[in-house]
């Protein structure tokens, strides 16, 4: 066929075989997976997939869409089909990035989808800490309240957020986010300086900022330079009644830290949607009973229905950009 006809310009290459190695961890069978079956001429949809299975799944695969299914090298070595890795999440440290591109074999990624989320969350625990929400609903329940003398029972001080300082570590999509919401709170923001060669304006090496913020919001990708980022040193910088929250990644704060730290008093209060080890074992240090303040969501900051459908809506689109490119 003549390629500059109608026709071999309406009819676009699609690859053959896709295989999604953990569906079950984005789709509970409330989304719409039309875009991203159009994406492939077939699908292998797996809920998820142990390590020993991995090899196996993708040999044959043009696609291979992982949220978090780890891919190694040898892995994406032997999948000698494999054009394209598209990653359903924004983190990339679950595939090896320097392989790949030795392997000429293009990653993709998908940002920007959870901001409304992830915001959601960060404010909902905010809001939640300064205005004890947690401590008046147990003490309802605890029937403290049928017992109070007047009609309402101020047995835990309510804070306001406005004036208070919110530090951020990573500005990217999602610390931008909260910072704009943040503002309409009437919080002051900083943000932590990258490193010593960021000299770019309003940012503030993280040991000046830790000792001014009321809250410390976590935003940046887990690596090299940010893994336990967060650890004694950090958390004893802090106020005493300051509250950390990690919607990013359980590496970025020292666990055995923090809950040491929580144990002495040494920071108010902590909100953790992820861990290091995920789903976390039972002796895990900060499952532990006797941690006070300490709040902890199972990786779900992320996880409104609408932001899991724009994640596979956007998979979709890298499947069809990421190829383009090949």
């Amino acid at each position: 066929m003549n390629s500059n006809s109608p026709d071999a310009a309406a009819k676009p290459h699609r690859p053959g075989l896709g295989v999604f190695l953990d569906l079950a961890s984005v789709d509970r069978g409330d989304l719409d997976l039309g875009r991203l079956t159009g994406a492939c001429e077939r699908w292998a949809f797996y809920p998820a997939t142990a390590p020993g299975e991995i090899a196996g799944r993708i040999r044959a695969a043009e696609v291979v869409v992982t949220n978090k299914v780890v891919l190694n090298a040898d892995l994406l070595g032997e999948a000698a089909a494999l054009r394209l890795v598209c990653v359903a999440a924004t983190g990339t440290n679950n595939v090896d990035l320097e392989a790949a591109a030795r392997l000429g074999i293009p990653v993709r990624n998908v940002l920007g989808y959870a901001t409304p989320a992830v915001v959601q969350y960060v404010f909902a625990a905010i809001l939640s800490h300064y205005t004890r929400l947690a401590d008046y609903r147990a003490s309802v329940v605890a029937g403290a309240w049928s017992k109070a003398e007047h009609f309402c029972f101020l047995e835990y001080p309510i804070e306001e957020i406005a004036g208070r300082t919110l530090g951020i570590v990573g500005l990217g999509e999602l610390g931008r986010g909260v910072a704009r919401v943040a503002e309409v709170f009437g919080m002051r923001v900083l943000v932590a300086r990258r490193d010593a060669a960021d000299e770019r304006p309003g940012r503030v090496a993280l040991h000046e900022l830790l000792p001014q913020v009321d809250v410390l919001s976590l935003h940046c990708p887990l690596t090299a330079q940010t893994r336990g980022l967060i650890g004694a040193t950090e958390l004893k910088l802090m106020r005493r009644d300051a509250l950390l929250i990690n919607t990013a990644r359980g590496g970025i704060v020292n666990e055995s830290a923090l809950a040491e730290a929580l144990r002495a008093g040494l920071i108010g209060a902590a909100a953790l949607d992820v861990l290091t080890r995920e789903p976390p074992p039972p002796d895990h240090p900060l499952l532990a009973a006797d941690i006070p303040s300490l709040s902890i969501t199972p990786h779900v900051a992320w996880a409104s229905r609408a932001a899991r459908q724009r994640l596979l809506d956007a998979v979709a689109h890298n499947i069809g950009c990421g190829l383009r490119t090949v």
